[in-house]
């Protein structure tokens, strides 16, 4: 009786990176590698226009505004 395990004849190997604007360089060294035949990363599922603005309430980034007047005003001064 043979108690071996067959090795899977190919591996993964996944790496957490904290840097996103990273990923591409970190591809193509890993492609470099002897037996690597193929890199992939997941893809992050596109926001909704609702999502984004769910997104954007939760952050903070919304605005108060007394009137119309008052928007107006602020885009005109650029602020």
């Amino acid at each position: 009786m043979n108690n071996t395990m067959a090795m899977p004849a190919a591996g993964q190997l996944i790496v957490d990176i904290e840097d996103i604007s990273l990923l591409k360089n970190i591809k193509k060294a890993i492609l470099m590698l002897k037996g690597v035949t193929k890199v992939t990363a997941p893809r992050r599922p596109k926001l909704s226009s609702y999502e984004l603005a769910l997104k954007d309430l939760d952050e903070g980034r919304v605005y108060d505004y007394e009137s119309l007047d008052d928007l107006i005003k602020e885009i005109e001064n650029g602020d």
